[in-house]
């Protein structure tokens, strides 16, 4: 009787600890793109002005090559933003992967100071929730400071959806500091 209760014992216990094991479903990595260049466009009057980021070795290496965002004070520009992966070729255009997986990114645009300039998104995903592909820029007075451009990559946890229109889930897929003269 003992043994017979002494096995039915490690059976159940060992059919426990086997359930116990079973892995929750855990989606394939979706990891950050590699991007190299970053273009960002001011369209105001007829007058458009493209200002770049480039960093074609990638993270490491050279330096990357940070041009001056040069803007009229007072003024309200169309902004819109290109992201490539030019270690590629051809070069993919992660512009395309971004709007098409939209529900998953989200651009996040930081003056310093906070007064330099004013950022309203233009396009939302498909919870209506911000992306930044395309919005307006408002510049303030004469000043000089940064505008931080982010990319936060923001994919799904376990089937649900991490972006909740703030820049806390994910990770940055862009990081980049532009100098900014309002003249």
């Amino acid at each position: 009787m003992v043994k017979k209760s002494f096995f039915l014992s490690s059976l159940l216990s060992s059919v426990l600890l086997i359930s116990s094991c079973k892995k929750d479903s855990v989606e394939a990595a979706d990891e950050n793109e590699l991007i190299t260049s970053v273009k960002l466009t001011f369209a105001t009057g007829g007058i458009t002005q493209t200002f770049a980021y480039a960093d074609p070795d990638g993270d490491g290496g050279k330096a990357p090559i940070i041009e001056i965002i040069n803007l009229k004070a007072n003024t309200t520009y169309t902004m819109t933003i290109e992201i490539l992966d030019e270690s590629k070729n051809p070069v993919s255009n992660i512009t395309n992967e971004v709007s098409t997986k939209r529900d998953e990114h989200l651009f996040v645009y930081t003056p310093s100071p906070a007064s330099l300039l004013t950022y309203s998104y233009g396009d939302k995903d498909s919870r209506n929730l911000n992306v930044g592909l395309t919005g307006s820029v408002k510049t303030g007075a004469t000043a000089t400071g940064k505008l931080k451009v982010q990319l936060r990559h923001q994919p799904p946890i376990n089937g649900k959806a991490s972006k909740d229109g703030s820049i806390t889930p994910g990770s940055d897929d862009v990081n980049i500091d532009f100098n900014v003269n309002i003249q």
